[in-house]
């Protein structure tokens, strides 16, 4: 009987795949951290088992560079996602990341992929092992059981070189104010004069491990961070008669050549068909500017790229916040609702949900 009262909403599903999405928010998390999140120019839902990694292409100094990243927000928050970056020495994209991602930028993603993940090991009580930007799986795992309410008992234990070093320290700290289930542990290698910090001190170690998580062995373990840190933790685990089949790692590194491959392919089989599909002009009329934009592309899309600025709300065609007036042209709507017959008859669309099938005019 409920279904009868249900209306059906008309949003595609993340797949594994090449994508081209939008910056949508820049986060400075740390001094030399920031966090990137992106959206569809079309509502679509990308879904992922939190602890997954997206590849993703750009080009750089006119190279095609592609690099992985693992996937830091959860995907209870579906209609975007999010990556966190350190900037590194000598880092080629990092550095690009955080000196010319802005807000409206463009990129294309492969994705999602990765064995790394909450969903195919479900359990109870989990002990989540972090060092440095290795958080950021984690840290979607985190949040996933958090959204989720998924009742599960998590230790969350972070280690950085410094208190200013620490990721997402606010958010994990309200986590653990406000869940009975999420308490935190922050492990600090060091701290700088005039840096404050009553926590613990030095490396993860057996002792600290025993007062931090007694019952660890009743744990399932997910960890990620650099090379040494892992190496460092199975290696405490597996003195302490940890049970390593219930341990789980992902490692910051260079992309697995076959993600690679397989993104590759799929770009140059974009590249290939780009030249077929032909570019739409959309002019505003009220402003005078008009701007070409690529296949698959939204009004709402071209008015952005001219830094013009209609309302919208949902993205989804559901309020009809983003309506506008077309004055000629054909379009493709896939709306949910937020549109009258008589108002579409009358030439008026959504631009949030709307792609150009000709040159159009647009009123506004």
């Amino acid at each position: 009987m409920t279904s009868n009262f249900l209306n059906p909403v008309t949003t595609q599903t993340w797949s594994n795949g090449r994508h081209v999405v939008r910056c949508v928010k820049v986060i400075q998390e740390t001094w030399d951290v920031r966090t990137f999140c992106f959206m569809a120019e079309q509502p679509l839902m990308f879904f992922f088992k939190p602890g997954q990694f997206v590849t993703l292409e750009l080009q750089v100094d006119g190279q095609q560079v592609m690099r992985s990243y693992t996937i830091a927000s959860s995907p209870a928050v579906p209609y975007s996602f999010s990556i966190t970056v350190k900037r590194v020495a000598g880092g080629l994209l990092s550095n690009w990341l955080h000196d010319n991602m802005a807000l409206g930028h463009t990129l294309a993603v492969h994705g999602p992929v990765g064995a790394f993940n909450a969903i195919d090991f479900p359990a109870d009580k989990v002990l989540l092992l972090s060092g440095g930007v290795g958080i950021t799986p984690l840290m979607s795992m985190a949040r996933w059981f958090c959204d989720t309410n998924a009742g599960v008992d998590m230790v969350f234990v972070h280690s950085a070189r410094s208190p200013r070093d620490i990721i997402f320290q606010r958010e994990l700290e309200n986590m653990a104010a406000r869940l009975d289930n999420f308490a935190l542990h922050l492990i600090c290698e060091k701290h700088g004069f005039g840096e404050a910090w009553t926590g613990y001190r030095g490396y993860l170690s057996a002792p600290m491990l025993e007062l931090i998580a007694a019952d660890f062995r009743e744990r399932e373990i997910f960890c990620c961070g650099p090379a040494p840190y892992m190496r460092a933790v199975r290696q405490l685990l597996e003195s302490r008669g940890y049970d390593m089949q219930h341990y789980h790692e992902e490692a910051f590194g260079p992309t697995p050549t076959e993600v690679r491959t397989e993104a590759r392919e799929q770009a140059a089989e974009a590249a290939d068909a780009e030249p077929a599909a032909r570019q739409f002009e959309v002019a505003f009329q009220a402003s005078g500017k008009s701007v070409r934009i690529a296949p698959g592309e939204t009004v709402h899309a071209a008015a952005a790229k001219l830094g013009l600025h209609i309302p919208k709300a949902c993205g989804m065609g559901i309020c009809g916040t983003c309506r506008v007036l077309k004055s000629s042209g054909e379009v493709e709507m896939e709306h949910n609702g937020g549109i009258t017959e008589e108002d579409e008859a009358e030439g008026y669309i959504l631009s949030c949900c709307c792609v150009p099938k000709s040159d159009l005019v647009i009123d506004f």
